[in-house]
């Protein structure tokens, strides 16, 4: 591990199902699950996580697709890269480490498996913060000019033929150096060592070839799923955190709270002052306000 977490952090691959989950855990008190985002593994929570672990029994995972996380290969359906298929990894692991019922906290992609576990399983989550989106239905709803230039990867990922695969296997390390240096305004910067992580594992053309079956999931199967809850009525029922960049795409072009109360009943919320990588750009404030509301 690049980015060492203090010596109370434990490593160790749990098998749910056959996928092989990379998890790390510290800390005691109640259950609170840390997911990632796209290109990060769970280093992103690198600052976040020893501050949560002094008062919560802290899980950071990487997801299916990412990091030291098995890579089953995606078919033609994107099935195997469904939020539905991650949030039941995630399940899996909690309850093999004697968790029945946890907080969760997500930021970006992780945020979407979050909603997707809330949906799916509610009995599990007690609490739900997502960091930095609006649903994806609402997104993909919403979408405008203005979404297509800021979040064009959602289009080039998930485009066929392995033209992104191609493109990123070509020269990985650009690709996330000017993913996140895009996306990064304001904050504190990067830490050089978690960059050379993440480029680590991008540099496995089975995390590409994940990565793009997510995104390729998002546009095709986590919509059907999700218009069938809409069509259903389901919504999430435990409270629900939203955070934000105020110098991000998602801070400037939505009204954060107002999206999500179309999801959930009990929502909550307020812009940070970085960009869109809150847990690194603003890892104090983050983990304040994670802990401020895992602990009600």
């Amino acid at each position: 591990m690049s980015v060492p977490l203090p010596s109370g952090f434990s490593s160790r691959i749990i098998d749910v199902d056959g996928i092989g989950i990379h998890t790390v855990t510290a800390g005691e008190g109640p259950p609170v699950l840390l997911l990632h985002g796209y290109p990060q593994t769970h280093l992103i929570w690198h600052e976040v996580a020893p501050r949560l672990a002094e008062r919560f029994s802290v899980v950071l995972t990487d997801l299916r697709g990412y990091g030291d996380s098995a890579k089953p290969a995606p078919g033609p359906d994107h099935a195997e890269y469904g939020k539905r298929a991650m949030a039941a990894d995630q399940v899996g692991v909690m309850r093999r480490l004697g968790f029945e019922r946890f907080g969760v906290a997500g930021h970006d992609r992780g945020g979407r498996v979050g909603h997707r576990l809330a949906l799916d399983h509610p009995d599990a989550v007690s609490r739900l913060a997502v960091l930095d989106i609006v649903p994806t239905r609402y997104t993909f709803t919403h979408a405008d000019k203005a979404f297509g230039l800021g979040y064009y990867h959602w289009f080039f990922l998930a485009a066929g033929h392995g033209i992104p695969e191609r493109l990123i296997g070509n020269d990985p390390e650009f690709w996330i150096r000017a993913r996140m240096g895009a996306r990064h305004h304001g904050g504190t910067p990067f830490a050089e060592a978690a960059i050379a992580e993440y480029v680590r594992c991008f540099r496995d053309p089975a995390a590409i070839a994940a990565s793009c079956a997510d995104y390729r999931a998002a546009a095709s199967i986590d919509l059907v799923h999700d218009d069938a809850d809409a069509l259903a009525g389901n919504r999430i029922h435990c409270p629900l955190l939203a955070l934000w960049g105020e110098a991000g795409f998602v801070g400037r072009s939505y009204d954060v709270l107002a999206a999500w109360r179309e999801y959930a009943g009990q929502v909550s919320g307020k812009g940070l002052p970085c960009d869109h990588y809150l847990p690194e750009e603003a890892p104090a404030d983050t983990a304040d306000a994670l802990a401020a509301f895992f602990s009600q």
